[in-house]
């Protein structure tokens, strides 16, 4: 079973990106793949709720305690590692797709490169997502996605 994680702004987001996030959720469950993210809000709660909607198996690596984790989690693992917590999360993965985001995100896309593994930028979700889509580091090419669906058919491929 693939496992896809999802990552992006813990902060609260414009509606836009709350569907976006939503959508992307709601297909990685039709896809039958597991969803990973950080547990939190923002970004890794919409995508968890429409994973949710879909009958999908969500899966919240929390950075400190269960008190942070949303209400759409199926399996809620507590680190207590803080931000370390995000190797957890990227290693875990088949794939990683990434929204909007600042800080924490930008180390997520790191990691994931350094792993080895697939990353997706969706380019019109702004943050550092849109910074980094379609650039290459260290040899490595972070994907650019126009839209959910792109981002959601390079993932699975």
């Amino acid at each position: 079973m693939k496992q896809i994680a999802v990552i992006g702004s813990a902060e609260i987001v414009s509606q836009e990106i709350d569907q976006m996030a939503e959508k992307i959720g709601q297909g990685i469950a039709k896809n039958g793949a597991v969803l990973i993210s950080g547990g939190r809000g923002g970004v890794m709660e919409a995508s968890c709720r429409g994973a949710k909607q879909e009958s999908g198996l969500v899966i919240g690596i929390m950075p400190k305690n269960r008190d942070q984790a949303n209400q759409h989690l199926d399996i809620t693992i507590v680190t207590g590692m803080g931000d370390a917590r995000n190797v957890l999360i990227v290693n875990s993965a088949d794939a990683v797709i990434s929204l909007c985001g600042g800080a924490g995100t930008l180390s997520e896309i790191a990691l994931a490169l350094k792993a080895d593994k697939k990353v997706i930028s969706l380019k019109s979700s702004g943050g550092v997502s849109s910074l980094l889509a379609g650039r290459i580091i260290d040899g490595k090419k972070i994907i650019s996605a126009n839209s959910v669906e792109e981002a959601l058919k390079i993932a699975f491929e």
